[in-house]
């Protein structure tokens, strides 16, 4: 289900890349639970527009000398959000 939210997202229609849009979506969820946000139990659009984001970023700029800010800066923004919001547990203290 992911890989073809990922592919409406980046307006893809055909399959020939769908390995390669695989790796990235594993790779988004190894990147967030790095960061400290794990995959949420029930659907959360927000973690499922954190994957799309970070599969933009990998897959339509390669080359890694670029720096795309403005994505970057709205996945980050996410990763905070989701730490934030995203899994409160409610014996902790904020």
């Amino acid at each position: 289900m992911m890989l073809e939210q990922v592919k409406k997202y980046l307006r893809i229609d055909e399959s020939e890349d769908d390995d390669f849009l695989a790796l990235l979506i594993n790779a988004a969820k190894l990147d967030l639970k790095d960061s400290g946000v794990s995959e949420p139990k029930e659907k959360d659009e927000r973690y499922d527009l954190a994957v799309m984001l970070y599969c933009a970023l990998h897959y339509e700029n390669r080359d890694p000398s670029l720096k795309i800010d403005k994505l970057n800066f709205a996945y980050q923004s996410l990763i905070l959000k989701l730490k934030r919001y995203g899994d409160v547990d409610e014996s902790s203290t904020f």
